[in-house]
């Protein structure tokens, strides 16, 4: 499995900064080729279906993820786990937000991940890319991209 974790610090307040993080849909303009729709449950969080589909015409995968577990911040501390169920990518993400020393919000991002049909000596090599590619999604959602 590739691991990374991802850190920031935004001004943001730990409300907004989990707003942008989790509005889902948001996420497929951040990555290229990417397409994300969502199956809501009721009340949003747990139980919502995202799916992630990536790539050109029939070179094309989806990579359905289920938010298991969803606590809003509040103003305080928020946390949630999504479980990748797919086909091609297994694992799961953690976004966690919390109010940040001196104001805003502190964000932590974990994913462990696994390419199916990937030789594991390629995982560190999936890691960074994976962490680069995250964490330029997380910049862009913070700043309102």
């Amino acid at each position: 499995m590739a691991r990374f974790r991802i850190v920031r610090t935004t001004s943001l307040g730990p409300d907004e900064a989990w707003r942008r993080l989790t509005d889902w849909e948001r996420h497929g303009r951040t990555i290229p080729l990417t397409t994300v729709t969502v199956r809501r449950a009721a009340p949003r969080g747990r139980g919502d279906v995202v799916t992630a589909r990536t790539g050109l015409g029939p070179l094309a995968f989806d990579d359905p993820m289920e938010v298991v577990a969803w606590q809003a911040p509040d103003g305080g501390r928020g946390s949630c786990r999504l479980a990748k169920r797919g086909a091609v990518v297994l694992g799961w993400a953690e976004i966690e937000v919390g109010p940040a020393a001196g104001g805003g919000a502190h964000v932590v991002w974990r994913e462990e991940l696994r390419v199916r049909w990937l030789p594991r000596p390629l995982d560190p090599v999936v890691g960074r890319a994976a962490s680069w590619l995250f964490g330029r999604t997380v910049d862009m959602l913070l700043a309102g991209r």
